[in-house]
């Protein structure tokens, strides 16, 4: 686990920050360590305002790039599934899981195959505008400069997608010329290297950043029902990116950027593969207008493909043949513009933001079948899609009396469903068209939070909101098989709705931090995959469905302690109850526990780092039973790994590292969707770092 990975103020409290004593050298021996001094970094995502830390009402949660260094973590998904209010869909790591399955869901808000979380990169949206997913494996670790997360809805600010909070990764400053290269390799023969070069000048700096991750895989089917056609998942992915900044004057900085990923992975059985393809870009600009503020625009489209091989498979897995395969182009624009005035006093002082942003998604899901004995009518072919838009303006005023922050925020939302159509063609040559008629949709999302410093010492949080997400064009149009379960999509989704709020207390005393957090969420109409009564004509037996309404509430605890400089702990826990509470049209599922969502999450740990010895990261992730299915006949035990890093300088700026994932080869279920599958076995890696420049 990332250090101190889950507690914001606690990770900044215990920064190191204060000078050796001064007589050190004169008596010969250095005098006991004390904690050090608290220091806070600048946050920006919870009120898109740049505060101090323990200055932002909503809860937010720091991974700095100390942290990230320090991790096992191999991938940008297991760096933050270390935090215990973060999971991914299926349990299962970025390095066997589908492209469409990577995801994430704070607090258990609603998990399924579509991340209810909005991940920003450098302001703008790393969510596929098709799917909603999250290419985990296009944030390579070695530009990632700290991550964000704010488990909240998060609507108020930024719109659709932020239904349950919001995560912001911030690419690592351009501090000069410089070179940085790491290359390792270990287990199932995986390989990864990276480069980052940087240049800067008193005007300008650019960053180029390349990285490609290759495994042999482990084979993700369970051992007892593992047949012939079943063996190692492979995977391999690409990164390219490039970003520059330039001031343009003395109150006008620019800035641009490109990215281009792409991945292939085998899923371990015949016939069955996917791949993902993305090309993003951008340009933004700055001005400070000087008493009347700052204004922030944005400018970025992309281009994306997914493509999807599924087989059939016979029941003693001895023989497989291609079921279909599907090739999904998408395409996106978009556009923000916020202005920031600069505080000012009116009876106390406040800080007035605000904003307008746009997008437009368009996207198409071909599906070719193979069918077994196809007669005239079987489906050869099936196309759908559409295309959305989006729209919304938003205002906060963020106020300080005293020891008392607080920030008021509001957002008007418009987006359409546009042109959806399915076309389906027969064998025998028949072409049947259904257009999908266009809808439109106003959504208003308000929020409010307050601090109060109580003392130095302790202080209270608390937040109410209104969150929501439209479906996305994959859950309206697209079906989609994991194992032996094909799901069709549902033209006829409304959006999900999130009424909540949050309340807790954090005390910060030396080197010791602590913070409880509770939070109370109603979900109106949550989209699920609902397992139907009988099997639909195309085969499927489950379907994206809005059902009535659910109640997720938990709690959060943490605490972090730094004795010394050279020692940091870290010990955090999520409790989430996330229940279906009403489903019109299936009342069995109402009281049962989501799908994929366990109750219990909990984490520990443990980091020394002494540089002219070695820096060392134990962790301990445990994760709670849970379900597969919605109606909760399908369990998946409860599992604890435990991960370790291991870094020794050789030379200025060459290291050696290692790290090892689940030490003990703990063997766990990730998903039981008509076949077991199992998540990543011990895993080792071994590498060297060198850096010379930079920052």
């Amino acid at each position: 686990m990332s250090l101190l990975a889950q507690a914001a103020v606690p990770r900044m409290a215990l920064a190191d920050t204060a000078p050796p004593p001064a007589d050190r050298a004169e008596r010969g021996a250095a005098p006991p360590e004390r904690p050090p001094e608290p220091i806070y970094e600048t946050v920006v995502s919870g009120l898109r305002l740049p505060r101090p830390q323990p200055d932002t009402p909503p809860v937010t949660t720091v991974i700095a790039r100390e942290e990230i260094a320090q991790s096992p973590a191999t991938t940008a998904d297991e760096l933050v599934r270390a935090v215990p209010s973060v999971a991914v869909f299926r349990r299962s790591a970025s390095l066997v899981a589908d492209p469409s399955s990577q995801t994430l869901n704070l607090r258990g808000v609603a998990p399924t195959g579509v991340s209810r979380a909005l991940v920003l990169q450098d302001g703008v949206p790393l969510n596929d505008p098709f799917g909603g997913w999250i290419s985990w494996r296009a944030l390579p670790l070695l530009g990632i400069g700290r991550v964000e997360i704010v488990p909240s809805g998060a609507s108020a600010l930024y719109g659709n997608l932020a239904l349950g909070g919001v995560a912001q990764v911030f690419s690592r400053p351009i501090g000069g010329t410089g070179v940085e290269t790491q290359l390792a390799g270990g287990s199932f023969r995986t390989g990864e290297a990276s480069l980052r070069l940087t240049g800067a000048s008193s005007a300008a700096g650019g960053e180029l950043l390349a990285d490609v991750l290759t495994s042999d895989g482990y084979s993700p089917i369970a051992p007892a029902q593992r047949g012939p056609i079943d063996g190692p998942a492979p995977s391999t992915d690409y990164n390219v990116s490039a970003r520059v900044e330039a001031r343009a004057g003395p109150s006008l900085s620019l800035r641009g950027f490109g990215r281009f990923f792409h991945e292939t992975l085998e899923a371990g059985t015949l016939f069955t593969s996917a791949a993902a393809r993305a090309a993003t870009y951008g340009v933004g600009a700055r001005l400070e207008l000087g008493g009347s503020g700052t204004l922030d625009a944005v400018i970025f489209a992309g281009n994306r493909r997914f493509e999807q091989q599924r087989a059939r498979v016979s029941p003693d897995r001895s023989s497989a043949s291609p079921a279909f395969t599907q090739h999904v182009p998408s395409d996106n624009q978009g556009a923000s513009v916020t202005w920031t005035l600069p505080r000012h006093q009116l009876g106390v002082e406040h800080v007035l933001l605000f904003g307008i942003d746009a997008q437009r998604v368009a996207g198409t899901s071909t599906e070719d079948q193979a069918s077994s004995n196809p007669t005239a009518a079987s489906i050869a072919s099936r196309s759908a899609g559409g295309e959305q838009q989006f729209a919304g303006v938003f205002a906060q005023d963020a106020v300080r009396v005293g020891r008392v922050e607080a920030s008021a925020a509001v957002r008007l939302d418009g987006y359409r469903d546009l042109s959806g159509a399915t076309t389906t063609r027969h064998v025998g040559g028949a072409v049947e068209r259904v257009p999908h008629p266009d809808r439109s949709n106003l959504q208003v999302s308000p929020r409010l939070g307050v601090l109060v410093h109580v003392t130095d010492v302790l202080a209270l949080r608390g937040s109410v909101y209104r969150a929501f997400r439209a479906p996305t064009l994959d859950e309206l149009y697209r079906p989609f098989q994991v194992g032996t379960i094909l799901t069709d999509g549902n033209a006829a989704l409304e959006p999900e709705t999130l009424w909540g709020g949050e309340a807790g207390a954090e005390a910060i005393a030396g080197g010791l931090t602590a913070r409880a957090t509770g939070f109370w969420n109603q979900l109106q109409h949550p989209i699920n995959n609902v397992t139907l009564a009988t099997p639909a004509p195309d085969g499927a037996t489950r379907q994206r469905q809005n059902l009535g309404e659910a109640r997720i509430r938990g709690v959060e605890l943490e605490v972090g302690w730094r004795p010394t400089r050279r020692w940091k702990a870290l010990a955090a826990y999520t409790f989430v109850d996330p229940v279906t509470t009403s489903a019109p049209g299936h009342p069995e599922l109402v009281g049962k526990q989501f799908p994929q969502d366990p109750r219990h999450r909990a984490s520990f740990a443990l980091t020394f780092d002494a540089r002219e010895l070695a820096t060392l990261t134990g962790e301990v992730r445990a994760v709670a039973a849970q379900y597969e299915d919605d109606r909760n006949t399908l369990p998946m035990g409860a599992y604890a790994v435990v991960n370790l890093a291991a870094a020794r300088e050789l030379a200025r700026g060459v290291a050696l590292f290692a790290t090892a994932a689940n030490v003990f080869d703990a063997s766990y279920l990730v998903g039981r969707a008509g076949v077991d599958t199992v998540g990543q076995p011990r895993t080792l890696l071994v590498g060297m770092r060198f850096a010379s420049g930079g920052e």
